[in-house]
C-alpha cells in the first residue's frame, strides 16, 4: 500500500532506528509513547489488521521479533497490544504489536 505509514517506515523510506529486524519485520519506537519504553512490532507486509493474518509463519515472526527486541533491550517486563479496529483505538491500518513497559501499568486497561 503506496500511502501506508508503517509500509513506509518497513521499507525504509524514513530513517527509523530499528531495534530489530528480519526478513519479515521490524521493531521500532513509537513516536507517541504511552510509558518509558513503547514500541511497535510491524509486519514488511502490509496487512490491515490481526483479522487479515493468515499466515502462520509471519504469526511466530511477529512475537518472534517482540521477543528479541525484548532481549536486545534488556526487558523482562511488558505488556503486549494487538487494538483489532478503530473502535478499540488502532489508529494505523496496518498489523502492529505495541510492546510497553518501564512503568507499573493497571489492569484492566481503557
Amino acid at each position: 500500500m503506496t500511502d501506508c505509514i508503517f509500509c513506509k517506515i518497513a521499507n525504509g523510506e524514513f530513517n527509523t532506528e530499528f531495534i530489530y529486524e528480519d526478513d519479515n519485520v521490524v521493531v521500532f519506537k513509537d513516536i507517541n509513547p504511552v510509558a518509558p519504553v513503547h514500541l511497535l512490532a510491524v509486519p514488511k507486509k502490509h496487512i490491515e489488521s490481526l483479522n487479515g493474518l493468515n499466515d502462520k509463519e509471519l504469526i511466530t515472526d511477529l512475537f518472534f521479533a517482540v521477543k528479541q527486541a525484548c532481549k536486545k533491550l534488556n526487558i523482562k517486563e511488558f505488556r503486549t497490544v494487538i487494538n483489532t479496529g478503530k473502535s478499540v483505538g488502532q489508529e494505523v491500518f496496518h498489523l502492529h504489536i505495541h510492546i510497553i513497559s518501564g512503568r507499573p501499568l493497571n489492569w484492566p486497561p481503557g
